[in-house]
């Protein structure tokens, strides 16, 4: 304890010291010919150690640091990325489908910069675009990165700044760039081992690529295998209940399933809720219509402890296994003329759980499709009341409420994908002079593939169970009346296999682009060449959704769906100017400014023309100051404009409740609106506060495309003094602040506004959007997208890097990167119009995201000779929940130690290293949907070590 807690306060000292903790940047990419090169940020070919945009870039070096085995982990951990879908997020389909129409994204990963989503930021691979991801379960409009394989990856560049009129569409909050290989000689291989202390999470991650590099060929290819093996929620203390610190079901924080493993049955008429207290499994219970609960009854009263906890039945870390390869070919056909090919296949295999389905029937199930119609006959064999339950459907007036069961017999419900990708490119490039200027042109061909297909195994098909609870005369075989009273292990394998099914559902994604760019010095000035760089890019895009055909009949008992596809294409131009307008003048050292302007035409939703302009001024050679301003705009994705109408559960409060924080008892106005909106004038209706309720939305190919501003003033400073006085062979402090306001943001009005507006303003188009069963109980809430939104963020990034010079003992590495988030806010229609809310320094469940007013990395490393060490820091300030419960600062640590023995001539490599060394739990979050934590900002709970054997000759 004395040792964590010394080191613990060290390390806080250091961050202290320098203001923020960061993230691991190298140094500038470098041409292989010591030519100028396109660095992300701008079109115009430039020396990148003159690189002036706010760019962060993370090497290989950087990336084996982590120990981590996805690039999204890696990227996440950026103080600007705000999370993203990762293999700590379970989003099974038991939870639903998001409103955009994309889908969960069961067992991909993404990348979000600024918080305002990964749909908004773009992700590029060798500057074009990229196939986005297809995970079954709708029409994502993200690259999922763990298509890519991690050892084509020679670098990534992650632009900090949105710049639409350069890269076009999606590029909102920024842009993240993946360089891949494009030359190597000889083998690289390495195998790494990595597993929890619990002994559990075991991850295998095996690379080898190969090059040759000859006088006019170069070809690098490679392959690589990873796979993660699961976390349970079961073997982590945090997780174990619907709420952190809960030790049972009947603890008043409640938060357990009315869905028990025995059985919920309400009869409505004021009977109360009954469950069977000692079942005969497989015949028919005594029910005394007298005395319910009495000693005449199999059955009893339904307490909280009946309540079923299905908390030990997630994913703390998903599984998943991934092998793919690629090829990368480049052929000089002559001096100033290279043919350029890559082909990159990627097969992912995932899974996502939950715990056995729960099993809702009769009129107020919420289910909103049969199952709320089904009528329990008298004749079934294990109907104990002596009459039919009946759902009202005839007219007649329901005689029950409903049952509802936990289908333990099923199994858990599993939900695996599997993922193939592949995407082919090729292209000519070359360089021409005119004059003394140089000018470099490129045409490029990409074409992209993505399939998924999903295996959903413990649902029924609702038609089916229809007919084993009705008459058991129409129950013939293959039918087998169906036990849905009997309790826990009531129903038998032969009941089973008629009403269950496997569910397959499948999507897929392509895309085709076809570039040409062409830069160059137009003319000298006094102070340089003008530069401009010119482009045209032509894009088709499709993508389909095919849930399972019982699915699509509405005929499963989960989550709804409907067929979606679509597709666009866009014809987009660009250009871009830089004007040097002064050199070596007194405090003008240099003068630049830059714009660019870029004309898109989608199909689908019309015309777009973004400007951006930016001034680059070094009153003397060591200092940079910059400012731009850019215009963004993002085209609606397919899912957004042709998603069908499915459904996802949010926890939202009814104001038409009856039970505590309900207004229908206090408020005239509220009980007079949820009357006429279906609610019994007697009050019976008492929906507790807090469950989920069931919205249905859909896309809509009506939108418009979201446009943004954004603005960034900033600096560099890089002494020579400190390189040539061997202080440091590198020194920099950049300090950047960005100001982005997104308009028009494409949301579905929230559906606790929806029941607000109609409860409290009796709204009609509200209260319409609004279904109740005959007891008042929400069966559905509809939600159509519409751009109804503003977002706007603002705050500073501070990155500093120090490198000592070789010294007699060793080399000194200093790296901190951070954020301050001084603003973050959505504007959206309330109740009472349009609402403000910002969420900086606090954390919402649903989604689960969090915005810490600062987040901050710091990588201290050392080397000598053939033995290297490091040390990373990572910090994220507290937050608070809506209620005002505080997630206290959490710090993580991670060493990592390396062997390079001079005796195996640098060939070999030894690595062992520990993330999370502290053993620090993620703070514990009562709001979060994810198992008791935030899984989008912290790491799952326990220390993860690794040991890694690298190769190459």
């Amino acid at each position: 304890m004395r040792l964590k807690s010394a080191l613990q306060c060290g390390v806080m000292l250091s961050v202290v010291a320098w203001t923020v903790p960061a993230f691991a940047q190298s140094t500038a990419p470098q041409a292989d010919d010591g030519d100028a090169i396109i660095v992300t940020g701008s079109r115009i070919r430039q020396n990148p150690l003159e690189q002036d945009s706010p760019v962060i870039t993370v090497d290989q070096t950087a990336l084996a640091r982590t120990g981590l085995s996805a690039v999204a982990d890696v990227l996440q951990r950026l103080p600007s990325a705000s999370g993203g879908l990762n293999s700590k997020v379970n989003n099974s389909g038991n939870i639903g489908n998001p409103p955009d129409g994309g889908g969960v994204g069961a067992g991909s990963a993404e990348i979000d910069l600024r918080y305002l989503g990964a749909k908004r930021t773009l992700v590029l691979v060798d500057g074009m675009r990229y196939v986005n991801g297809a995970s079954a379960s709708g029409i994502p409009s993200t690259v999922d990165l763990n298509t890519i394989p991690a050892n084509m990856i020679e670098r990534i560049e992650v632009l900090q700044s949105g710049q639409s009129p350069l890269y076009g569409s999606d590029a909102l909050a920024g842009v993240v760039n993946i360089i891949t290989k494009a030359t190597q000689e000889g083998l690289q291989a390495s195998a790494q081992f990595g597993t929890y202390r619990q002994g559990d999470g075991h991850t295998q991650d095996y690379q080898l690529s190969y090059g040759v590099k000859g006088p006019t060929t170069n070809v690098v290819f490679g392959v690589s295998y990873v796979k993660q093996e699961a976390v349970l929620t079961r073997d982590r203390k945090t997780s174990q209940f619907p709420n952190p610190g809960q030790t049972s079901c009947s603890d008043p924080i409640g938060g357990c399933s009315s869905a028990p493993l025995n059985g919920f049955i309400d009869l409505g008429n004021g009977t109360p809720v009954l469950t069977p207290k000692n079942p005969p499994l497989n015949g028919r219970g005594r029910y005394d219509p007298l005395n319910p609960t009495g000693p005449n009854s199999d059955f009893r009263a339904f307490t909280t402890a009946d309540r079923f906890n299905f908390s030990p039945y997630n994913y703390f870390l998903t599984p998943s296994e991934r092998y793919g390869g690629f090829l990368s070919v480049k052929q000089e056909l002559s001096d100033n003329i290279n043919f350029r090919a890559k082909l990159v296949y990627n097969h992912r295999k995932s899974q996502n759980q939950a715990a056995f389905l729960p099993l809702f029937v009769g009129p107020d199930a919420g289910n909103g499709n049969l199952l709320d119609t089904i009528s329990i006959d008298a004749t079934n064999p294990y109907n104990p009341f002596g009459y039919t339950l009946s759902a009202g459907t005839s007219g007649d007036t329901p005689t029950y409420s409903t049952v509802r069961r936990r289908l333990v017999e099923a199994g858990q419900r599993t939900y695996s994908q599997t993922v193939d990708t592949m995407t082919m490119s090729g292209g000519l490039d070359g360089s021409f002079h005119i004059g003394d200027h140089k000018w470099y042109w490129d045409a490029t061909a990409f074409i992209g593939f993505n399939d998924a297909k999903q295996l959903f195994t413990g649902n029924i098909n609702a038609a089916k169970l229809q007919q084993a609870l009705g008459p058991v005369a129409d129950c013939v075989a293959p039918c087998v009346p169906f036990n849905i009273f009997g309790g826990a292990g009531s129903v038998t394998p032969e009941m089973l296999a008629f009403v269950a099914f496997d569910e397959k559902a499948r999507s897929s994604q392509q895309i085709r682009d076809y570039t040409a760019n062409l830069s160059g010095d137009l003319f000298d000035l006094p102070a340089g060449p003008v530069g401009l760089a010119i482009g045209y890019e032509h894009r088709f895009q499709q993508g389909s959704f095919t849930p399972d055909p019982v699915i699509t009949a509405g005929l499963g008992a989960d989550i709804p769906a409907q067929p979606a596809k679509g597709h666009y294409n866009s014809d987009e131009v660009y250009a871009e100017l830089r004007v040097p307008v002064l050199r070596n003048t007194p405090f003008f050292h240099s003068l630049d400014l830059d714009g660019a302007v870029r004309h898109a035409n989608y199909s689908t939703s019309g015309s777009s023309t973004t400007l951006t302009g930016s001034v680059l001024w070094k009153p003397v050679a060591d200092l940079l100051l910059r400012g731009s301003y850019a215009e963004g705009f993002r085209a609606p994705s397919i899912g957004e404009l042709f998603g069908a109408e499915s459904r996802s559960d949010a926890p939202i409060d009814d104001p038409c409740t009856s039970a505590a924080g309900g207004l229908f008892n206090s408020n005239p106005t509220v009980r007079a609106n949820c009357i006429a909106n279906g609610v019994p004038a007697n009050g019976s209706y008492d929906e507790p506060t807090g469950g989920q309720l069931g919205v249905l939305t859909g896309g809509n190919d009506q939108l418009k495309p979201e446009t943004s501003k954004t603005w960034l003033f900033g600096g560099v400073y890089s002494p020579s003094w400190a390189r040539n006085s061997g202080f440091a062979s590198t020194l920099s402090l950049e300090v950047n602040y960005y100001d982005i306001q997104v308009n028009n943001a494409i949301a579905n009005i929230a559906p606790q506004t929806t029941l607000s507006r109609c409860a409290l303003l009796g709204d009609p188009l509200s209260c319409a959007s609004i279904t109740r069963t005959n007891s008042g109980l929400i069966s559905r809430i509809n939600g159509r997208l519409q751009n109804i939104g503003d977002i706007k963020t603002r705050g500073i990034d501070v990155t500093f890097n120090y490198r000592s010079p070789e010294t007699g003992v060793g080399n000194i590495g200093f790296a901190v990167n951070g954020n301050f988030l001084l603003k973050y806010a959505e504007t959206f229609p309330s109740a009472d119009g349009f609402t403000t809310t910002s969420y900086r320094g606090t954390t919402r469940g649903f989604p689960d995201q969090s915005y810490p007013k600062f987040k901050g990395n710091a990588v201290l490393d050392w080397s000598l000779d053939s033995v290297s060490a490091s040390f990373t820091g990572r910090y994220i300030r507290s937050v608070t929940e809506a209620d005002g419960r505080r997630l206290g600062n959490t710090f993580y640590g991670d060493v990592q130690l390396s062997f390079t023995p001079n005796f195996l001539d640098g060939r070999a490599s030894f690595t062992i290293g520990v993330n999370n060394v502290f053993n620090q739990d993620p703070p514990a979050c009562f709001s979060c949907t994810g198992p008791n934590y935030d899984p989008t900002t912290y790491d799952v709970p326990g220390q993860f070590g690794y040991a890694r054997i690298s190769y190459k000759m």
